[in-house]
């Protein structure tokens, strides 16, 4: 019982530098099974670091890391993702020159406690765009068709937590309508998610609860309900 009330990750007052510039200035977070939180806050915030940071891609001057409440403080990042946490990062990060099948089944693996629950078969019911161009290579699909697959992909690895940055980054309306309702499907499936998105609208509309970083430092930690009904927040710390 004790676990469903450990965070699947956890950062206590998370210092990041990058050379000289400190990012982020004693950030907590956690995220708990099957919670959707929205990560809020201009661009050069910080959002991007702290999730780096929590995953290992970027090491931390101070502050601690648990996953599933373990000390993983400094550990590498493929240890990190042994543990059941799956990132789809800024840019995508497909294989070129593997093909849409291939970049799926390269990924495939059951989950930490044998959770088998997203097969190939699954991921391509769940994209059909996906499945009408399982042969071409990655480099010939369009932006929001390799959204999908470097989401697939995740997947593929049955994770407890997805964590999405820049969900919706340069995708065209109509693709990204398509996006937010597949990110509802996997939150309807159980799974945890962290989503980065400048379509703050969007993100609030599915998030159970909504972070803000300004400046490197976290200024709102509450529901997705608190933070409609204060308005003023949203200009103050979202608003351009």
């Amino acid at each position: 019982m004790a676990e469903a009330y450990t965070p699947l990750i956890e950062a206590k007052g998370i210092h990041t530098y990058y050379g000289v510039s400190h990012i982020l200035h004693g950030v907590d977070f956690a995220i708990h099974r099957s919670e959707t939180i929205g990560l809020m806050g201009r661009n050069g915030m910080g959002k991007s670091t702290l999730l780096r940071s929590m995953l290992g891609l970027t090491r931390t001057r101070r502050g601690e890391v648990y996953v599933k409440g373990v000390d993983m403080t400094g550990a590498e990042p493929y240890a990190i993702a042994r543990q059941g946490i799956a990132f789809v990062p800024e840019g995508r990060g497909i294989f070129p020159n593997l093909s849409v099948r291939e970049n799926l089944m390269m990924a495939a693996r059951p989950g930490v406690e044998g959770k088998r629950d997203w097969s190939f078969e699954r991921v391509i019911d769940t994209f059909p765009r996906l499945a009408e161009r399982i042969g071409h290579w990655g480099n010939q699909l369009s932006g929001g068709e390799q959204q999908m697959l470097t989401i697939g992909r995740a997947l593929m690895t049955n994770p407890d937590l997805l964590i999405l940055d820049e969900a919706t980054e340069g995708l065209a309306p109509l693709i990204a309508v398509e996006i937010w309702m597949i990110i509802r499907a996997i939150k309807a499936s159980g799974i945890a998610t962290v989503i980065v998105d400048k379509n703050f609208a969007a993100v609030n509309s599915i998030s159970d609860r909504n972070i803000i970083l300004v400046k490197g430092n976290k200024v709102y930690d509450g529901s997705a309900e608190a933070l409609r009904a204060q308005p003023e927040l949203h200009q103050k710390y979202l608003g351009v």
